[in-house]
């Protein structure tokens, strides 16, 4: 067990995560993230993953709290992910317990760490904002429905971006290759004209476009789009989907879309789909991540007569960093 630290941890002890903790995580984690949630899926691939502790606390033998923490950045910068408490637990600081843990660990097992990282999808207030600087805020797009209808749908959303593209036409969009892509997210011009705040964002993940975090990327199993192979004015990643307890046939995935050319934000969004769609089953949940300006607008373009709907409306994921 590891030192604890805080009035809080008087009754905690804290922990790496083990494959027996399993079970006790997902029920701390029970009814997390709308019905979305993610650590079913991720928790063995975190526990294997180069870089990454999962750090748990219990109370009497029991999980009552996980955040996870990813060496990113040459090992310059920690993202923290995955925080959750089990609901009987909340409110008696010991999210709070967890985080003052990680953080100790880190300075003392992790001198070259400078800089942590994280992602939240609720804005906590000027307050708690005042402790983090802000990188970026994407808007979250998230749309919901049968995979039988999802055929109908791009083909609704196609006929419109084929009305607005007239006598011009619609631009063939590139499916990239994990090399092409590597070259784009490094390449200057998609740092200083897509990256939101120049960082890489992959779901929950900000990167900075380098060398050292490319294999971070490949691990993730992401395909790619442009709707052109150089200069592009829109970027996207797609994540692989994944089985989520909404309901039992339900999947997840993201994408997150660079650029703010709302055109081309919606031609590399129907790619993304159209590459997805023939190993798509079931019913499917997937949050769009695009610069805000261009929600709106999204928005309305994916109104339609099929089967897709709003799953929630506008909502935001704020980019936080501080100096450990």
């Amino acid at each position: 067990m590891m030192d604890m630290g805080g009035s809080q941890s008087d009754e905690l002890e804290f922990c790496l995560g083990t494959e027996q903790d399993f079970e006790q995580v997902l029920d701390i984690s029970e009814g997390s993230h709308d019905g979305l949630d993610y650590m079913a899926v991720t928790y063995h691939c975190w526990l294997k993953e180069p870089g990454r502790m999962v750090f748990l606390a219990k109370k009497q033998g029991k999980v009552v709290a996980l955040e996870s923490a990813l060496l990113v950045d040459g090992g310059e910068t920690v993202v923290l992910q995955g925080l959750r408490v089990h609901p009987a637990q909340r409110g008696l600081g010991v999210a709070g317990a967890i985080q003052r843990h990680v953080s100790q660990y880190l300075r003392t097992h992790c001198p070259l760490v400078a800089t942590r990282r994280l992602a939240r999808g609720d804005d906590p207030g000027p307050e708690a904002l005042s402790k983090y600087r802000l990188l970026s805020r994407e808007a979250i797009l998230t749309l919901c429905g049968e995979v039988s209808e999802l055929g109908p749908f791009l083909v609704d959303l196609e006929r419109k971006l084929g009305q607005e593209a007239g006598r011009e036409g619609v631009p063939q969009p590139v499916l990239l290759s994990q090399e092409a892509a590597e070259t784009l997210v490094l390449s200057e011009h998609v740092v200083r004209n897509l990256l939101p705040a120049g960082n890489i964002i992959n779901d929950w993940e900000p990167l900075k476009p380098i060398e050292s975090n490319l294999e971070i990327l490949r691990r993730r199993g992401l395909t790619w789009v442009a709707d052109r192979a150089e200069l592009p004015a829109a970027l996207s990643l797609c994540t692989t989907p994944y089985r989520v307890p909404y309901r039992p046939d339900a999947y997840h995935f993201n994408i997150n879309i660079f650029g703010s050319d709302q055109t081309r934000a919606r031609l590399v969004f129907l790619a993304q789909l159209r590459q997805l769609l023939p190993s798509l089953c079931g019913y499917v949940i997937f949050h769009n991540y695009v610069h805000p300006s261009l929600w709106p607008g999204m928005r309305e373009f994916c109104r339609s007569s099929a089967g897709v709907s709003l799953f929630r409306d506008y909502w935001e994921e704020l980019m936080l960093e501080t100096d450990i």
